[in-house]
């Protein structure tokens, strides 16, 4: 009965971090280049909106899925042609557009609140969901669950792996010198930015359709945006750190259900905010295990230092800032 207990457990949080992990990739990616995109939180608001009312209409998943990942860009865009081409703050934009994103995304989808829609179904792989343990805890999954999995390896290869990679973090690294080695700043700040908001717009997709089906108010994913933009300072910028700090927030909601079941008497809104100030409580702490001298951690062994060492990392160094190249 334990291991069943844990085997539900881990592929509960494996499942529910699906969207987390999709969303901080794409922010990663964006970032990378240069461009802190403040919007997440209201562009997978909207992403989950639109995804759910164009399955709810079509009846066809493909279509909520391509309409989420086009409203994820097409918010990002927004950031990207004010940000980068106009030379307006990337904060200030950011914010202004998830505070309409999410007002467009309760005024439009108010007439699908709480409707039954499609949703994606469990496809387990042949052969591997047989595996003893493993195959319960990542082999029975739907299809965008075993994408955000993919998409950690991906990301992966693609930055560190490939010159486009290279290219891409030279552009947020240094983007006089990648202007000075022919690299069109710029386009590649743009093109990067729209590929980050796709992956947000997928996460909203995949939040309405599979993590939480359907849409209402207030919807699960509210709030998700901002935790994703703290882990991906958490992670270091490094798609796996980051992947591996949103399975830390899914476990930390996993947990906050169980411990509901557990201590009823205790309101249901506690454990359900919890994860949110714990997940910024580890920032902290890392933040401050970074520092010297350490105070806080002065009588902490050694391998704590070495985890937080191998975790952290530094901002790409133009991050936030614009460059003009004429």
């Amino acid at each position: 009965m334990a291991d069943l207990n844990i085997t539900i457990l881990l592929a509960s949080i494996v499942a529910g971090a699906a969207p987390i992990v999709l969303a901080a990739l794409g922010e990663t990616i964006t970032e990378k280049a240069g461009v802190i995109n403040l919007s997440l939180d209201g562009s997978i608001l909207l992403s989950a909106m639109v995804a759910f009312a164009f399955t709810y209409q079509s009846r066809s998943l493909l279509l909520g899925f391509l309409g989420g990942a086009a409203a994820g860009a097409v918010v990002a865009a927004i950031v990207g042609a004010f940000s980068i081409y106009l030379g307006q703050s990337q904060v200030a934009v950011g914010f202004v557009l998830t505070l309409t994103a999410r007002d467009l995304a309760y005024f439009f989808g108010n007439p699908f609140s709480r409707l039954y829609g499609p949703h994606v179904s469990p496809l387990p792989i042949p052969l591997l969901h047989k595996i003893p343990f493993l195959g319960s805890v990542l082999f029975y999954h739907s299809v965008p669950v075993y994408l955000s999995i993919l998409f950690i390896g991906v990301c992966w290869w693609f930055l560190y792996r490939t010159p486009e990679g290279l290219r891409l973090r030279a552009v947020g690294e240094n983007p006089p010198a990648a202007y000075a080695r022919g690299t069109h700043t710029k386009r590649t700040q743009m093109l990067y930015t729209v590929v980050g908001g796709l992956m947000v717009g997928l996460a909203g997709a995949t939040f309405s359709l599979c993590t939480k089906p359907g849409w209402g108010r207030p919807q699960g994913a509210e709030g998700t945006g901002w935790i994703v933009l703290a882990i991906v300072i958490f992670g270091g910028w490094h798609p796996a750190k980051v992947a591996l700090g949103a399975y830390l927030f899914a476990f930390l909601q996993v947990m906050g259900i169980q411990f509901q079941g557990w201590w009823p008497s205790v309101p249901a809104q506690v454990f359900q905010v919890a994860p949110f100030p714990l997940m910024i409580f580890a920032l902290v702490l890392m933040y401050m295990a970074q520092q010297r001298p350490l105070h806080l951690t002065e009588g902490a062994p050694s391998v704590f230092h070495r985890v937080v060492r191998r975790l952290s990392g530094s901002a790409p160094a133009a991050l936030g800032k614009p460059f003009h190249p004429e």
